[in-house]
Parts: C-alpha cells; structure tokens; sequence
C-alpha cells in the first residue's frame, strides 16, 4: 500500500532530501504503534518515523535523534539524517529479519549488549517510577492490582544501579537484523541511561533460560553473578507493572482486540507474581 507523504513530512524532506520527496513513495510498516514508513525511491530506501497523535510516555523524536546522533559517534547506529516536532528521518537499515529465539542468538547478542553497556552515556536517564506513574495519569481504566503495585513499588524505590550505560529497552526479534557487518539493533525510541540489570531483566522477561544468559553476562562484562543475579530480580517487579501498564494505555487508544488480550493477560500475570511474592515474604500463611 503506497500513501502519500503528509505535510510534515514533505516539509522536512523538502529541507533536506528534496529528490525523495519528488521521487519517492511512503510505505507504512507494520507494528504495534503503527508510527514508521520507508520511504522508497530511486537512490535507496530511508526510514521515517512519525511523533505519535496520543500520548505515549518516552517516544519523543526530537530526543531519539539527539540519542542516536551520541550513539552513531561510537559507530553503534547510523547518524539520524532530520528531525523536526512530527517526524523522524533515519538511513534505511538493510538487513535480514531475524526468525530465531533469542536464546539461540545468544552468542551473537549478548556481545552487542555489552558493547552498547560499555558506551558513553547519553545524558537521558530512565526513571521508572514517574513513567509509571505517567501511565496511571494516562489511563482511564485502571486495574485493581495496580494502586497497590504501584504503591508498594513507591515505598520499596528504584534500585540503585548496578553499572549505568546506554540501555536499549527494547530487545525482541523484531528489533534485530543480521546484515553483513553481524547483528544489529534497530528502533531505538525506548533508549536511555539506566542499570545494565534492567536491561537484562526485560530482556529475559519470558526466558527459559535466565542462568545462561546472566551467566555468559557476568562473565564478558566482568560483574558478580551472585550480585547480577539478585539486582535482576529487583527489576522484576517493575517491568511486570510497565508491561501491564503499556498494554493497557495501548489497549484502551487503540481498542485492537490484540492488545486487549495482552493487557488481560499482563494483569492476570503480575496478580500471580505479587501473591507468589506475598507467599516468599510471608505476608500470606
């Protein structure tokens, strides 16, 4: 399906990529925001990325292209080409989608993670407790579980950080290609400054396989894995709320019947983890 480009867009392409603009076609990609398109021309291919028209915490394009423009100095993406309040222009990433398990792609991905842990900071540091509580503020229909997980997150407070660096946020198949210079991380509009454990705790959000991947961690970024192991499990709790609280924020704009079912799901999930915890702590006999 070819649409033609809105006049945000075509303002920004007209500064700085005209022949796009004259030559070009955009083409929406799928995903779960809906939010990106190539566009597609004679010269190549470019990617652009458009400001959401609902709130959604976090996705700022103006602060993504400052954030890729530090990380594209260290080598670790491609320099953002435009930006202006509604759209994102980015280099086309070319590459191969990838359809194995993340487990599989172990020993590719976690040397890729701990380049990017090793990388100067960006200057956005991720707080989960106020998106958290942006999440609350933006959602109409709020679960029964969730004041109460979001209180009881409030009084224990956020970790401190185990080591601070770039963190993606983001990791899953869809975010990955193989292209000739190795694995690639794409879509970086989640990206900031936090704990290199958080980052491994939502990666390893539904693996089977925690041990190994914090394992082979521990050991390539030279970290305690008793100490990584425990500050993982400190996360846990808070990415259990930001998932359920994104699938219902997403849910309740979007009413796709997908993402409904998700944020069901995530609910029903963390009422199971907080009463397991309960049980663990003894606040339940």
């Amino acid at each position: 399906m070819t649409r033609s480009f809105d006049p945000a867009l075509q303002q920004l392409l007209t500064q700085h990529l005209p022949a796009a603009l004259v030559a070009g076609n955009f083409l929406p990609l799928a995903g779960l925001t809906g939010l990106s398109g190539q566009i597609v021309w004679e010269n190549g291919r470019l990617l652009a990325r458009r400001q959401p028209d609902y709130p959604l915490p976090l996705v700022d394009r103006q602060r993504e292209f400052r954030l890729l423009r530090k990380l594209s100095a260290q080598g670790m993406v491609a320099a953002p080409l435009a930006v202006n309040r509604e759209w994102l222009l980015l280099p086309w990433q070319a590459g191969e989608p990838v359809t194995a398990s993340l487990n599989t792609l172990r020993p590719s991905l976690l040397p890729l993670l701990n380049r990017l842990h090793h990388q100067p900071l960006t200057g956005y540091r991720l707080r989960l407790l106020p998106l958290l509580q942006r999440y609350w503020q933006l959602c109409e229909q709020r679960h029964y579980r969730w004041q109460h997980a979001l209180r009881r997150l409030q009084m224990r407070g956020e970790p401190q950080p185990l080591r601070l660096a770039p963190l993606h946020m983001d990791i899953h198949a869809g975010n990955l290609l193989h292209t000739p210079q190795g694995l690639r991380l794409i879509d970086w509009e989640y990206a900031g400054d936090g704990d290199v454990a958080l980052e491994l705790a939502s990666l390893l959000y539904a693996s089977g396989e925690r041990d190994c991947w914090l394992r082979d961690y521990a050991q390539m970024a030279r970290l305690s894995l008793p100490v990584l192991r425990q500050q993982t499990a400190r996360w846990q709790p808070w990415l259990e709320l930001l998932a359920a609280s994104w699938y219902q924020l997403r849910a309740e704009q979007s009413q796709d019947a997908q993402l409904i079912a998700a944020a069901q799901d995530a609910w029903q999930q963390l009422g199971q983890s907080h009463l397991s915890s309960a049980v663990r702590a003894g606040e339940i006999i």
